[in-house]
């Protein structure tokens, strides 16, 4: 399964309110920064770019075109909210864009609106034929044959109809809630006995799936199945027209903070709330009756500019079904993580005592090449049966829904171990399962903390304290990626595990900070967000233009998901006036003008999009000759820097600093296929010689094979 953008995903997160910023009062030009909310429909502009690639794989190019349609979902649902919340609250600050937020939606509505008519396209003129010349065909309910008719008929009123619940409009029935995101249909019928028309609306079922075979490779969407059963529904009316509609809602959550159970409730209370916040826009079929259309804008409450008309079917998040067929040959090459060299008995390949192994040396992980289930899976697994461990402290984000992790902090617990648990029970759209987790950590006997008032943990880090024979020894796991198994297959992170005593004994007070009331907020080996972690990257850019000045090597590499925070920004500038050679890797958002005269000459901004969702942070310094690279949570964006308790470590292995600088480099290089930012914002796909993720597969299963 292919995974353009979901999670912080590079997809929009939570809509944060950013700080006042003036760009005039800056030497620097005063349009030096592009628009955040534009230069996230650009990057969902280049995953629908993939699922018009003829070049990959027919069933992954369906996925992308899901995905796109997820993201633009979260979009709506988060960022064009916001925008609509803050100009109905009078906040009409501009951002550092120079756009004011009733700018910023009316160019947002338009983008996307043209995006979701090139979607449709894509899906009607590309992906439906290419389908159906691979012997899959996606069917209207009249193309279908009589006896597959037949078939889905009886399908239908063996396991959907029971399930449907038609709703009237009339003066003893008042218009329906419609829930956001689900899809509707739309009914005008007729009494035949009164003449009368009457108004109706019938809810495709969420949990049925959306896509029925007839025979086999022949499929029909749901709604189109229903829309010809009408007259099981409504006996004795006459059916005059259907239409399918969806209606998307502000999802973003209020929660006032006090203390952490307090925190909890009122959580628990908001989700409750959730699916009935305002609508932000409605989604028609192009064909809709204009009566018809005009009674679901009176009821629904919303304006012309958040109608979008389009070619059905609605919805092609359901596309997944499709791309999840059983055709191999229309997908991806199958690849099987390895387990990473250093963890794996020599005489076996079996995987090895971690502990032992990480005696010996810091080992850095790369997923999806590099197991996660052998690596990071295994570390808190064996440190949970592990007799020595005395105690485990982890923070967790996000996490699947049947984790093994949990299941090992559950056990740890009750075999009498330590173990501290800091659950983020307000990361976005997975509330409700992060609560679920908490209470079962909890009755387990774990000790569950929700973190600092006011922030987001959103670092992820694991600390094991075992006794050992020369003393209490500390085992740490930093990484750029959640706690999550599944997503460990498709997101792109590294995560360093190691003993080294500086940065456990940093990792001990983070955590005393985050459980307790400590107040030393200094560490050796770690950049702390919001304490210090823009500081940190800010002085570290200083030194780099230092070096240049000073005729040492200087450049800079960076790979982040999103880069938005302005005095980041405003150094990096600096730094390419004062000759400094920066390269950035930026899978979404970036507001940061490349390649302007006088400005950033000697900035270059690389987007790579593929097979795998691109999500490690990192950050690599030349140092005049002695390079050092930090990996982590953070992006630089306000809500990760001001907002979050992020953290970044330094890698201690002059061999691990070497690999990340030349990843970055290879990332950046001209030709690696990638998409290069212009000055103006515009993104532009340059295909190279080499497909980044391709490489890395390839290597790691030369790697596989030379192993015993």
């Amino acid at each position: 399964m292919a995974v353009a953008a979901l999670e912080d995903p590079a997809s929009p997160d939570e809509f944060d309110v950013d700080p006042p910023f003036d760009p005039a009062q800056s030497a620097l030009p005063a349009d030096r920064f592009l628009d955040r909310e534009l230069s996230w429909i650009a990057f969902n502009s280049r995953v629908l770019e993939l699922a018009q690639d003829e070049s990959l794989p027919l069933l992954e190019r369906v996925r992308f075109l899901a995905i796109f349609a997820s993201n633009l979902d979260e979009f709506f649902m988060v960022r064009v909210a916001g925008l609509k919340r803050r100009i109905a609250a009078g906040v009409a600050v501009p951002s550092a864009s120079g756009l004011n937020p009733r700018n910023v939606l009316t160019r947002s509505l338009e983008a996307t609106q043209d995006l979701m008519v090139r979607h449709a396209e894509t899906y009607h003129d590309h992906l439906v034929p290419a389908l159906a010349a691979e012997g899959i065909e996606l069917l209207h309910w009249d193309a279908l044959r009589p006896s597959e008719q037949e078939q889905i008929s009886a399908l239908y009123r063996d396991r959907v109809f029971p399930v449907l619940t038609p709703l009237a409009v009339d003066p003893a029935h008042p218009f329906p809630y419609i829930s956001g995101l689900s899809l509707n249909l739309a009914l005008v019928m007729r009494n035949p006995a009164t003449g009368k028309d009457h108004f109706a609306r019938v809810k495709v079922p969420p949990i049925i799936n959306r896509w029925m075979e007839a025979d086999p490779g022949r499929f029909v969407p749901l709604e189109e199945v229903i829309a010809a059963h009408l007259d099981l529904l409504f006996p004795g009316m006459e059916v005059i027209a259907h239409h399918a509609f969806r209606v998307t809602r502000n999802e973003d959550l209020e929660v006032e903070e006090d203390d952490a159970e307090n925190l909890l409730k009122a959580l628990e209370k908001e989700l409750l709330r959730r699916k009935f916040g305002p609508p932000v826009r409605l989604e028609v079929e192009a064909s809709i009756d204009e009566d018809v259309l005009d009674l679901l804008v009176s009821e629904l409450g919303v304006r012309a500019d958040e109608v979008i008309r389009l070619k059905g079917p609605l919805d092609l998040r359901s596309l997944n079904e499709i791309a999840d067929l059983d055709r191999p040959e229309l997908r991806y090459d199958p690849f099987v993580p390895g387990t990473h060299q250093h963890l794996a008995e020599v005489e076996t390949a079996k995987p090895a005592d971690l502990f032992s192994a990480l005696r010996k040396r810091d080992v850095l992980v790369h997923h999806p090449y590099d197991s996660f289930a052998t690596s990071v899976q295994r570390f808190i697994e064996q440190a949970a049966a592990d007799p020595h461990v005395l105690a485990i402290k982890q923070t967790l984000y996000r996490t699947s829904g049947d984790s093994p992790i949990i299941d090992s902090l559950v056990d740890a617990a009750r075999a009498g171990k330590q173990v501290l648990v800091l659950v983020e029970i307000k990361a976005r759209f997975d509330e409700q399962a992060n609560i679920r987790w908490a209470r079962k950590l909890e009755r387990a006997g774990c000790h569950v903390v929700y973190g600092l008032v006011g922030l987001k943990t959103h670092c992820k880090l694991a600390l094991v304290v075992r006794d050992e024979a020369d003393g209490l020894r500390r085992y740490a796991h930093i990484g750029t990626g959640n706690y999550n198994p599944k997503t460990a297959r498709l997101y792109e992170d590294f995560g360093l595990l190691t003993s080294d005593p500086a940065i456990t004994h940093d990792l001990t007070d983070l955590f005393n900070n985050l459980s307790g009331f400590a107040q030393d907020f200094s560490y050796q080996q770690l950049l702390v967000a919001p304490a210090g972690l823009r500081d940190g990257i800010v002085e570290r850019i200083d030194a780099e233009i230092a070096h240049h000045r000073a005729g040492r090597a200087a450049s800079i590499r960076i790979k982040v998901n999103s880069l938005v925070d302005e005095a980041v920004i405003d150094k990096l500038y600096e730094a390419s006036r004062a000759g400094v050679e920066v390269d950035l890797v930026i899978r979404g958002i970036c507001t940061l003008r490349p390649g302007v005269e006088g400005l950033s000459e000697n900035i270059r901004v690389r987007s790579i999009l593929g097979r795998f969702l691109e999500h490690s942070r990192v950050y690599w310094f030349a140092g005049g000759g002695d390079p050092e690279a930090w990996i982590g949570s953070a992006d630089l964006m306000h809500r990760n820097l001001d907002r979050r308790v992020e953290v970044l470590v330094r890698v201690p292995s002059p061999e691990h600093t070497q690999a990340l600088g030349d990843l970055l480099a290879r990332s950046a290089d001209p030709e690696t296929t990638s998409w290069h930012l212009g000055g103006d914002g515009s993104w532009t796909r340059h295909v190279g010689s080499s497909n980044l993720q391709s490489v890395l597969i390839d290597r790691a299963r030369s790697r596989r094979s030379r192993q015993p």
